[in-house]
């Protein structure tokens, strides 16, 4: 994986206020990749601050809810 887009994935996420979301395809294109929605999904996979980095506001363009490190489940929980 590119480093520099993990990079400003990372810069794109930690700047979600609480209360809002983005989806992984938003995320793709604002990092200058928007094909690349599912690299966003396992540059998130692999967060090393998942409290700083709040990766959990981060859905599906489906509406899925997506995955998380500490589970869906606790991701809904986190959300709401």
């Amino acid at each position: 994986m590119d480093s520099r887009f993990s990079k400003r994935v990372f810069t794109i996420i930690a700047k979600i206020p609480k209360g809002n979301i983005a989806t992984y395809t938003a995320v793709a294109k604002k990092a200058g990749k928007p094909k690349a929605y599912r690299a966003v999904g396992n540059i998130l996979h692999a967060n090393p601050h998942p409290v700083r980095i709040p990766c959990h506001r981060v859905v599906q363009i489906t509406g899925g809810i997506g995955g998380y490190i500490f589970g869906k489940k606790k991701k809904i929980e986190i959300l709401k």
